[in-house]
């Protein structure tokens, strides 16, 4: 299982891309499951910023909350 605490544009687009890769799947696969362009997904990944994700980071810092993400690899080995 991975966890990472999620502070910046860049750590959204990580935690979505380590998780994407740990079950498998291509951008093209997951934006098709999305039913969105998998320039979306490239650009989410990369960590582009978005006024919006901008504003909740903003409110987290200011209120003092913390997001983190957990998901595990559906190809790793379970102990």
């Amino acid at each position: 299982m991975r966890i990472a605490r999620l502070h910046a544009p860049a750590d959204f687009g990580l935690a979505i891309q380590q998780a994407r890769i740990g079950r498998g799947l291509t951008q093209q696969e997951l934006a098709d499951l999305l039913g969105i362009p998998q320039s979306t997904v490239s650009e989410i990944e990369s960590g582009k910023s978005t006024i919006y994700l901008r504003r909740i980071l903003s409110l987290m810092r200011e209120t003092g909350v913390e997001l983190t993400a957990t998901w595990e690899d559906e190809h790793a080995p379970r102990s």
